[in-house]
């Protein structure tokens, strides 16, 4: 009678194969906290241009303005970038959200990021000219000063990105 052997792993070379994976996810995971990193910065850089592009070509659209400020709960201004964002129309453009103005987008606060900037409004005029002159924002992790973005909207409502800490 011929013997049947079991096909499959033996309880050691399981745990062997265990340990090995393991010691290499050990060794692999830190070098990817950098790309982690770059890609929260570069994602929250590109929603925040998306807004702005937003709020730029709904002033041109509604011939009286738009704008994006800083908001905690997104149905009013106030606080820091780091809460959030919010695109209205500004009916009456006078550069502050009012009863009656259309809440375009809002966009929540971004987890370990941090976000600069000195204006709490970016208002944007019927020909989609920025109000109040040329403004800055900058964009990093929470944790480290680099990969930093820094954002620029110029006079003419065109946006600019750097890689480097404003």
């Amino acid at each position: 009678m011929r013997k049947r052997y079991a096909n499959g792993f033996t309880l050691v070379e399981l745990m062997v194969t265990v340990a090995i994976v393991a010691i290499l996810l050990a060794i692999a995971l830190p070098s990817f906290q950098g790309s982690f990193r770059s890609n929260r910065v570069a994602t929250a850089t590109n929603e925040l241009l998306a807004s702005l592009s937003l709020a730029r070509s709904e002033a041109i659209r509604n011939t009286r303005g738009a704008a994006v400020c800083a908001s905690t709960n997104g149905t009013a201004c106030g606080g820091g970038w780091n809460d959030g964002w919010l695109v209205w129309r500004d009916n009456d453009g006078d550069g502050a959200i009012d009863a009656g103005e259309p809440i375009v987008r809002y966009t929540q606060a971004k987890q370990a990021l941090t976000l600069t900037g000195t204006a709490t409004v970016l208002a944007f005029d019927s020909r989609g000219r920025t109000v109040g002159g040329q403004q800055t924002l900058g964009i990093r992790p929470s944790d480290v000063t680099t990969p930093a973005r820094c954002i620029t909207i110029g006079v003419t409502g065109q946006t600019r990105v750097a890689q480097a800490a404003c």
